[in-house]
């Protein structure tokens, strides 16, 4: 890469103090360019007071720390140039370098994309960062550390070790017939793969957990008009997000609050009331209220406790495992401890008047938190990372059904190769593009 780029590291706008980041070749002689000197030693910080080059007009005097080749993040030689915040200021000093020769403004997600390009990491460590910085929660936060930490990438690497291990087996029986080899040596391999396939299938059948943490839970709240299902929404977003009204239909589309419970991220979905639509437009919010309940994590299924024994069959007809029962309005009825739906004890809550608020948000962090907590192994947290786990396992599968050493091989070697897509270690170039493209500009 001959061009030196550079982008803003912190945030637009006003601030107490801005960071500009180069890397590049010529990020030491944009540094001397900008300050008359040579860049500080490594690691160390300097204050040096900035002059644009062209006019010799002062720009700033800014905190300036120099990393050498291959010593940094990206791996090339990196500048940082810590500035007052004011957008004056970083629009000078970033209109200053525009005007330096081998400089120009960084892509989104170029840094990294560097670092990756550079062997500074793999490709679930780079992926870890963007999620890092998008993180909103501390559950996002300690997952996006750990796969940064490399724990994820470790994993499928041994993984890809063995399958070459495997693999040379395998073309050594078939390449060297007549030598003098141990015997046995390709049904040997025939456990190292079945052993692969049984660890990958049960890394799948993690219930989604880290891709459901990464994105967040959808809860869905359900039930027929005029149950309370707005007047729950406020009460557990803490705020009025929907309009409340005694009159049927008034919600007619689903309604996000995106919230933190337990330290999970849920997006908490109102819906519109089951019932046969009275018109067009509300037939429609019924529709998609019915499609959000099937592509739920959980469900809020909300009962009226004054029109109790009688119960609403549409709502009722979608409780399952995971669907906590609610009675609202309770402060309306008496109901008894020993009320039951659908076989279980539902939650009583007053959404209004705010009674059995604080059980219902303990019940459904703990239902939140056993769908998203990771457990002590490594958890997918990318349907990129799914796809190509999904493509190794049929290669395996494919490979100890083969008949013939050839065909096990070819299935092997193309096992390890989706097993390289993941971290990298393969020809990814199409990927890049699609994996970058959503990093913030200056990471």
């Amino acid at each position: 890469m001959a061009a030196t780029v550079y982008a803003l590291a912190t945030a637009p706008g006003r601030g107490a103090v801005a960071v500009l980041r180069l890397s590049g070749p010529e990020a030491g002689g944009a540094v001397e360019a900008l300050t008359g000197r040579p860049p500080p030693p490594p690691r160390r910080a300097a204050l040096r007071r900035l002059r644009d080059p062209a006019s010799g007009e002062t720009l700033d005097q800014a905190l300036i720390l120099y990393f050498a080749a291959p010593s940094s993040f990206t791996g090339e030689d990196v500048a940082e140039l810590h500035l007052h915040g004011g957008r004056a200021v970083t629009a000078g000093v970033v209109a200053a370098l525009a005007r330096l020769p081998g400089l120009r403004p960084a892509e989104p997600g170029e840094f990294t994309r560097r670092a990756f390009q550079n062997g500074r990491m793999d490709l679930t460590e780079a992926e870890a960062v963007a999620d890092l910085v998008a993180a909103e929660t501390a559950a996002q936060r300690r997952q996006s550390l750990r796969q940064l930490d490399g724990e994820l990438g470790r994993l499928y690497e041994h993984w890809r070790a063995r399958l070459v291990r495997a693999l040379a087996h395998l073309e050594a029986d078939i390449d060297f017939p007549d030598e003098d080899l141990p015997s046995g040596v390709a049904p040997a391999v025939r456990p190292v793969l079945e052993g692969l396939r049984a660890e990958i299938a049960a890394h799948l059948a993690d219930g989604r957990r880290g891709e459901r943490l990464r994105e967040g839970c959808h809860v869905a709240i359900l039930g027929a008009p005029n149950v309370g299902k707005s007047s729950l929404l406020n009460a557990l977003a803490r705020r009025d997000v929907a309009i409340v009204s005694s009159r049927a239909g008034t919600t007619r589309d689903v309604i996000e609050v995106h919230l933190e419970l337990g330290g999970f991220p849920v997006i908490l979905a109102d819906t519109a009331g089951l019932r046969e639509g009275a018109d067009e437009i509300e037939a429609e919010g019924i529709r998609r209220a019915r499609s959000r309940a099937q592509g739920a994590d959980l469900k809020l299924a909300v009962f009226d406790a004054t029109a109790l024994p009688a119960l609403d069959a549409e709502t009722l007809a979608l409780v399952d495992d995971d669907t906590l029962v609610v009675v609202n309005k309770t402060d309306r009825a008496c109901l008894g401890r020993d009320v039951e739906i659908a076989g279980r004890r539902p939650i009583q809550v007053s959404a209004l008047g705010g009674g059995g608020m604080a059980y219902l948000l303990e019940r459904l962090e703990a239902a939140v938190a056993d769908r998203l907590a990771p457990g002590g192994a490594p958890t997918l947290t990318r349907a990129r990372h799914r796809d190509a786990l999904e493509s190794c396992l049929a290669d395996l599968t494919r490979a100890l059904a083969a008949e013939l050493p050839e065909l096990a091989a070819e299935d092997t070697r193309l096992a390890m190769r989706a097993l390289g897509r993941i971290t990298g270690r393969v020809d990814v170039e199409d990927l890049l593009d699609v994996i970058f493209r959503d990093f913030c500009v200056g990471k």
